[in-house]
């Protein structure tokens, strides 16, 4: 039977929070029930469009899915009810006549990314899969024309690729309106790496051509429930990291970190209070993945992450304002997070937040993962020295280059798979220059060598540069930057 309009809006619901019929990747059941469609999702129906769409790119190719751990399963919501016969005594399901072998999909998540190919996430697939929007050229020519300003090479290159809402913040910039940043830092090291400036820089950057308020949320929290730290540890690397993050060069009349160690209670706790009333266990089981070995901490915790995008959290900046709209600049695969805030933020009588995502910086060994804090030979730190940045870079950085200069010369180098590449892309402020690098890496005229080469200069002088304006971060400024204050904050007229 073809699903019905009642049942497409069941369906819709169901994928409001979960990406996939059921579990955290796709499995027969997803195959099944794209074999109920006769024609496509309605167009209002966006989240279920987001998981057709997701589930029909794999038709393309063979693979075999995982198979469904029922035979028939049911989705139910308000009294509807969705089946889905799933007959996993089949070794293949086809479907458009092709059989589906083998799946290597890319994993995303809060607390892992793996990519199945060495040229990185497919963000097309992920924009498809989340339910986010491209960054478009429209999108850049509006940034242009409401800062005056070329938009940040970020933004330009695709770094930045996804939103949600980006057109709603710009309409309130245009009416003269005011909205605030906010992001996050998750301390797990004392040494951040390069990876972790990328969302500073570009909220930095944002700050300055919108000049706007700016919270910074440490979650020591976080990394407490999550690793084998003990709290005090977690809260050190807070204040630590927090040295590393002044250090970027935010405007202090208008920045507030916090530790939510520290800082959690008052107002903001009334708000996570009021979000953790809104949100069912079952689905912050369903965007998480929490079981029943969880602890009770990681499934309240997303309450605390979420409340930050609320003006009202932050009185003594906003004056109890609950309409204050907000801004997070955000690798994506923190994004469930907020795909569960703008659900509940409605509810609340709250604003939902707008977001923009990044790709993820790649680890030195290519860029199948991202850097990771704990490993330190797959990561350049902010704490390297000059000499260490140059070995690792030329020890570990995957080279797109060939395996003989002959060869290199006559077929040139894959600057897709090329780490050094890809880490340009990211701190190489001239376009004409890294044009003309892909141009001579990839005809074989600059050799891999002399591509790492480029890479050290920019990294030593960027490292450097922050480490000098690290050593001048002092006690009385974290103390300043971490005391709750107005911040100049202006209300709108």
């Amino acid at each position: 039977m073809p699903i019905t309009r009642k049942e497409e809006e069941v369906l819709n619901e169901h994928f409001l929070i979960n990406s996939y019929v059921e579990g955290f990747t796709v499995s027969q059941a997803d195959l099944c029930l794209l074999k109920q469609f006769t024609s496509l999702p309605s167009q209002d129906l966006i989240n279920l469009q987001r998981w057709h769409r997701h589930i029909a790119s794999f038709t393309e190719e063979k693979f075999i899915f995982p198979d469904s751990k029922s035979n028939n399963l049911s989705i139910i919501q308000n009294g509807i009810k969705v089946q889905i016969m799933v007959n996993t005594s089949e070794e293949n399901v086809a479907i458009d006549g092709n059989d589906f072998k083998v799946v290597e999909d890319d994993v995303v998540d809060p607390w892992n990314v793996q990519a199945a190919s060495n040229k990185g996430i497919d963000y097309d697939k992920l924009i498809d899969r989340f339910g986010s929007s491209r960054i478009d050229e429209a999108l850049l020519e509006r940034f242009e024309k409401l800062t005056g300003q070329k938009p940040h090479h970020f933004l330009r290159r695709g770094i930045f690729f996804s939103h949600r809402d980006m057109h709603r913040v710009l309409n309130l910039v245009e009416a003269g309106k005011k909205f605030f940043l906010y992001t996050g830092r998750g301390p797990s090291s004392e040494a951040m790496h390069v990876g972790h400036l990328i969302p500073f820089i570009m909220t930095k950057w944002l700050q300055d051509v919108f000049d706007v308020p700016l919270v910074i949320q440490l979650t020591d929290d976080e990394k407490y429930l999550w690793k084998d730290l003990k709290l005090e540890q977690c809260n050190k690397l807070a204040y630590e990291n927090a040295k590393d993050i002044i250090a970027v060069g935010f405007d202090r009349n208008k920045t507030f970190i916090f530790s939510d160690i520290d800082f959690v209670g008052g107002a903001f706790y009334k708000n996570v209070l009021m979000v953790q009333k809104h949100v069912t266990f079952n689905q912050v089981k369903g965007i998480f993945g929490f079981d029943e070995s969880s602890n009770i901490g990681k499934i309240m915790f997303p309450a605390i992450q979420a409340v930050p995008s609320f003006s009202s959290s932050f009185p003594f900046i906003f004056g109890g304002k609950k309409d204050v709209p907000c801004l997070i600049p955000c690798a994506i695969d923190q994004d469930p997070y907020f795909r569960m805030t703008r659900d509940v933020a409605p509810r609340l009588g709250f604003q939902k937040p707008a977001l923009i995502h990044s790709t993820f910086f790649p680890a030195l060994q290519g860029a199948s993962s991202k850097m990771s804090a704990s490993d330190e030979n797959s990561s350049i730190f902010l704490t390297d020295t000059a000499n260490q940045i140059k070995k690792k870079i030329n020890k570990y950085a995957f080279s797109g280059g060939r395996d003989t200069i002959e060869e290199h010369r006559e077929k040139g180098g894959d600057c897709e798979v090329d780490v050094s590449y890809m880490y340009l892309q990211f701190f190489m402020e001239d376009d004409d220059k890294l044009e003309n690098i892909h141009q001579q890496y990839s005809s074989g005229q600059m050799l891999t060598g002399e591509l790492k080469a480029e890479l050290i200069k920019i990294l030593q002088k960027l490292i450097g540069d922050h480490q000098e304006r690290r050593k001048n971060v002092t006690d009385n400024d974290i103390k300043e930057y971490m005391s709750p204050r107005p911040l100049n904050f202006i209300e709108s007229k």
